[in-house]
């Protein structure tokens, strides 16, 4: 069997990362078991730093905006955040094969196919995503110096995109060692720093607001799955999480893993966007840092502001991590460091593109909602194939590039995953509706956004259809081939 060839950072003997804080030197090889450790509930806190985002406030305070009254607004929060389940599942694969998600994917795509998919979902989407954050944090920066009484112009704006961008890569290079070591401590800091400002933001909200004209009929219903799919979107771009479980021992119990990985994202992600809900029923959140920070004491401003670019930063370090992995799944011929220091020079442009829209809070909305019609079916697709496999990968075998690999299929794609990826997605295109951009499906339905269920149902039911047909069954399949090498 030929495996993957090792990338120059793949050759050397790492060190457990959780005990010293190198450089990582694993890139999307196998991790041997002499180098897995830890427990499952340690994925809770590591992925509560990321989660606990500014962001978040922005997406609840636009649930408002759209005309939510403030129950459906939380009711919305929680429909949305219900799908770090899914985030969760995909975690499993990472103790059993000992490979990242872009590997894994292998057995979703093919081993050609994979190298597109992974160009697109996990390297460009993770691309995009980290610009987003950065513009946001690079906000909160300027209002940060701006209250110590610094004027803000180009020059400042660039070195506060800079220290960020900075911080952000230089925890990524670093790697499982460094986060698994201060993400829970960041999570415990953040929390009570987010808890506080909540505290305040509680006490100035209006429990009893009403909107001037309650949305009814197709109206409220358009505001409703808009909002899912705008607070869904968040733990559906986690394709990535099996990418820090896979340090964990291969016996570990896969409950467990999704369990820890779901809830560390979803508690703070609702605590948050309901939040964001709230203090727009007490002031206009048109402008979400003016909004929450008029809400603070002064007192508690600078404290808040900094932590909310250090929660970019560490939500931004996990992404910009994985696209690293992404850059040499997909074939560049890198180490791991050099991969995410590319990819965080990229971003940094992006940034500041994004931050001459004058619109942010539609920028970011429109963004994370049109990403929903790709992310959607790519989970989906992941989660049936897990379920089918019974998440038996072989790390081994997923590493495999050759013709002869498990995971070859039709001239290395996966035909099934492939098209029922992309036929999953042009239907939630045709299904979305965005401030840019309406689908003739949901101009149909009246403007009712319906590709977040449309992309995942269809992308899901097509694959275990086209699987079946195509390949036979192949958790039975796969696991016999792999058993014969």
């Amino acid at each position: 069997m030929t495996s993957t060839p090792p990338f120059p950072d793949d050759t050397a003997v790492a060190p457990a990362p959780a005990n010293q804080p190198r450089v990582e030197t694993h890139g999307i090889d196998v991790i041997p078991d002499a180098e897995r450790h830890g427990r499952a509930r340690d994925l809770f806190l590591l992925w509560c730093a990321p989660n606990i985002s500014y962001l978040a406030f922005v997406v609840g305070a636009a649930l408002v905006l759209m005309g939510l009254e403030l129950w459906q607004a939380v009711a919305v929060a929680l429909a949305g955040t219900l799908f770090a389940i899914v985030t969760g599942i995909v975690a499993v694969p990472g103790p059993a094969s000992g490979t990242p998600s872009q590997v894994t994917t292998r057995a979703m795509y093919g081993v050609r196919g994979n190298r597109v998919a992974i160009a697109v979902n996990g390297w460009f989407v993770s691309v995009c995503y980290i610009a987003i954050n950065w513009a946001a944090a690079a906000a909160v920066g300027y209002a940060l110096l701006q209250h110590f009484g610094l004027a803000v112009n180009i020059p400042v704006k660039l070195v506060v995109i800079s220290v960020i961008a900075t911080a952000t890569v230089t925890v990524a290079i670093f790697g499982q060692g460094m986060i698994s070591r201060l993400y829970p401590l960041l999570s415990l800091v953040l929390g009570v720093v987010f808890v506080v400002a909540a505290g305040f933001i509680v006490a100035h909200a209006d429990l009893g607001f009403a909107q001037p004209t309650p949305l009814r009929g197709f109206d409220l219903w358009i505001a409703i799955f808009g909002g899912v799919t705008l607070v869904a979107a968040s733990p559906l771009s986690y394709t990535i999480s099996s990418d820090f479980a896979r340090y964990l021992p291969a016996d570990t119990n896969p409950l467990s893993v999704a369990v820890a990985t779901a809830v560390g994202s979803a508690l703070p992600g609702f605590l948050l966007v309901s939040t964001g809900a709230l203090a727009a029923t007490a002031v206009d959140m048109s402008d979400p840092q003016k909004g929450i920070t008029s809400l603070l004491p002064s007192w508690l401003i600078p404290i808040f502001l900094t932590a909310v670019i250090i929660s970019t930063v560490c939500n931004n370090a996990l992404t910009s991590y994985s696209a690293g992995l992404a850059l040499q799944s997909v074939g560049v011929r890198t180490t791991r460091a050099r991969a995410v220091a590319a990819t965080g020079v990229i971003a940094a442009l992006l940034t500041l593109y994004a931050l001459l829209v004058s619109d942010f809070l539609g920028a970011v909305s429109s963004a994370l909602s049109m990403l929903v019609v790709l992310v959607g079916p790519i989970m989906a697709v992941y989660v049936a194939d897990i379920l089918i496999r019974r998440n038996r990968y072989d790390g081994m075998a997923l590493s495999d590039e050759s013709h002869r690999s498990a995971f070859w299929y039709t001239g290395g794609v996966n035909v099934a995953g492939a098209v029922s990826v992309l036929a999953a997605a042009g239907l939630a295109l045709l299904a979305s509706h965005t401030v840019e951009f309406s689908g003739p499906i949901a101009t149909a339905l009246g403007g009712i956004d319906l590709s977040l269920p449309v992309g995942m149902i269809v992308a899901a039911g097509l694959y275990l259809l086209l699987t079946h047909l195509i390949y036979g069954l192949p958790g039975r399949r796969a696991t016999a081939k792999e058993a014969t090498r």
